[in-house]
């Protein structure tokens, strides 16, 4: 039970009444709906709570009955990041989050060698207000395409939101969709892949099926929409959402996304400068509503060419 004694200046102060103890953070995490659990532990690391006028020695503290908890929520950092006016294909936007049809070759945020022309850095400039959400170099970001996967992505425009998605996402509750054209065929029409993704000890830029001891449990389901003499068109489901799981995944079962050069061949069989795979379907639960939100994108131009070449020799 969260008992909002009083505010001063920036501090919160709480009292706790609960009979049973429990734990700081999580306690918290009822108090400020609005703030994500990481983002309290943060808070307590940062010497931004006190429990009864001292520094707490831990985020999983327990509380008794009684303890007055005082917590100091700074403003959002300013972000150094410079809005970029990119043009943005939005599906859909409200006051809480945007659905974004990101273009292949579009970077989702700043990091090592891609320091503007982000997808982070065209959202600042449609709405500014997103600013320190969820990160400064990631405001907004709650989950990530790789730099040339196109389709679905969405951004959260409050830290409520935010967490409120990000919670989602970790309970499995958000179901993605994604269209792989493959190189070969897979061994079954439709299957489920279990197989641990951790980091490639020979290449720390790519990723790899390891063991499960040196990986995480990473799941990925698919079925067979269309089959070519070379090709087949794949709908893949990934349970998990580890860093390339779904190129990884049928990588790892001798059918590679087309295009991937970097898990499939090297020399592409379709002269594409991208590998096919589009986050085509997304279905999420918005704030305030009842009904989960299915949001859609078609295949991109470049994409759906090759599906009409494909089609049109199989008509032959």
């Amino acid at each position: 039970m969260c008992g909002v004694n009083e505010r001063e200046a920036e501090w919160v102060t709480f009292i706790f009444g609960d009979e049973q103890p429990a734990r700081l953070d999580k306690y918290l995490v009822t108090c400020l709906p609005e703030l994500s659990r990481s983002r309290i532990q943060n808070l307590i690391k940062d010497g931004q709570v006190a429990v009864n006028t001292l520094a707490p020695h831990k985020a999983g503290q327990m509380l008794e009955k009684g303890a007055t908890v005082q917590v100091n929520i700074p403003p959002p950092q300013p972000s150094q990041l410079i809005p970029e006016a990119i043009p943005l294909d939005i599906l859909f936007e409200n006051n809480d989050l945007m659905v974004v049809n990101k273009p292949a070759g579009m970077v989702v945020h700043p990091a090592a060698g891609h320091s503007s022309g982000t997808l982070v850095h065209a959202a600042l400039a449609h709405s500014p207000e997103m600013e320190g959400i969820g990160g400064e170099q990631r405001p907004g970001v709650v989950h990530r395409l790789d730099k040339n996967t196109s389709g679905l992505i969405l951004l959260a425009k409050n830290d409520l939101t935010h967490r409120f998605l990000q919670d989602q996402f970790r309970t499995r509750k958000i179901q993605k969709t994604y269209l792989a054209l493959v190189d070969g065929h897979p061994p079954t029409p439709s299957g489920r892949i279990e197989a641990p993704v951790g980091r490639d000890t020979r290449s720390r830029n790519k990723m790899a099926v390891v063991t499960s001891e040196k990986g995480r449990q990473a799941v990925s389901e698919y079925r067979t929409l269309a089959s070519y003499p070379a090709h087949t068109l794949l709908e893949v489901h990934p349970i998990t959402g580890r860093t390339h799981q779904i190129r990884l995944h049928l990588a790892y079962l001798g059918c590679p996304v087309t295009g991937d050069t970097v898990y499939g061949h090297r020399q592409a069989s379709f002269p594409i400068k991208r590998h096919f795979l589009h986050a085509a379907r997304l279905q999420v639960q918005l704030r305030g509503e009842t009904a989960p939100r299915t949001f859609e994108a078609p295949l991109p131009p470049e994409l759906q060419n090759i599906i009409d070449i494909l089609n049109l020799g199989v008509k032959k």
